[in-house]
């Protein structure tokens, strides 16, 4: 995974790092937890051939915020975030990860 280390992006205070096509920008080193994290949202990604990925994320996020009324608990809530989060300490899920497990964390009960 390229690492490309800059102010600018991902915007805001409050995030780190952010993975686009497969290219991670962060505003400083990243360990093994982050950089897993961004591995899973690239398989996830090539799964749905990069352009759907976003466009069901960002679905996804605006019916979360419906759900949550409150921006980061919808962003927790994203079925994409959720697989993350909670594999991102396993750095062997790649290996084992079935193609769209995703869409197991549709229906999971809300996080954070």
């Amino acid at each position: 995974m390229k690492i490309i280390y800059n102010k600018i992006l991902p915007f805001g205070r409050n995030f780190y790092a952010i993975n686009l096509f497969g290219v991670l920008f962060a505003k400083g080193p990243c360990n093994s937890v982050i950089i897993n994290h961004e591995k899973i949202h690239t398989a996830q990604m090539k799964e749905m051939a990069y352009l759907f990925f976003y466009l069901s994320y960002i679905v996804e996020w605006i019916v979360r915020l419906f759900q949550y009324g409150f921006s980061t608990k919808a962003y927790y809530n994203i079925s994409f975030e959720r697989e993350a989060y909670r594999n991102q300490t396993d750095l062997s899920y790649l290996d084992s990860r079935k193609p769209f497990s995703f869409m197991r964390y549709l229906s999971i009960r809300s996080r954070k």
